[in-house]
């Protein structure tokens, strides 16, 4: 099942021993390299000075009421966590991150995501295009399958095709 970003930051990680929320999962941790979260970066509800990390193998489901986890020791010290040392120092952000075209044609900004929750993978992005041409042309949601290279700055997507002459193509 697809899931809009905006419901994964600032979400409440809920124990299923005590039933109650134990953290808030700020941001997701996301691997530039195959567009999948890791993990959330986490604030604890117990210890706001401590940064922890929970990570996807730990989830359990999510729900509308937020995360369910086990209990409160599947969040772990952000040092504690050797393998994601390098995703977290990166601090990779997909939100905001200019779409460029193979052909350099500046398509707008990612304004939201879809995460499929079972696999944690990204498939889905969503375009918002610069004023002028949203009045013209629909918002744009690109399928990772689009997705040629993902830089520190920006994101290359395949070639757009015009509709207009796949239009008139098929009327012929």
């Amino acid at each position: 099942m697809l899931q809009l970003s905006s419901r994964l930051f600032n979400c409440p990680i809920l124990s299923l021993r005590t039933g109650a929320v134990i953290a808030t999962a700020t941001e997701p941790i996301i691997n530039p390299n195959n567009l999948k979260i890791e993990g959330f970066y986490c604030e604890d509800r117990f210890d706001k000075k401590t940064s922890l990390i929970l990570l996807y193998q730990d989830i359990r489901e999510v729900i509308p009421q937020g995360i369910v986890v086990n209990d409160h020791e599947v969040l772990a010290n952000k040092d504690d966590i050797i393998r994601l040392r390098d995703l977290i120092d990166l601090h990779f952000s997909l939100l905001g991150k200019p779409v460029v075209t193979e052909s350099k044609t500046r398509i707008g900004k990612v304004n939201d995501f879809a995460v499929e929750l079972e696999s944690m993978f990204i498939q889905k992005l969503y375009v918002a295009q610069a004023l002028r041409k949203s009045l013209t042309v629909s918002a744009l949601s690109v399928d990772r399958t689009q997705i040629v290279e993902i830089t520190d700055r920006k994101i290359i997507i395949n070639d757009l095709e015009q509709t207009s002459t796949i239009g008139a193509a098929a009327v012929a």
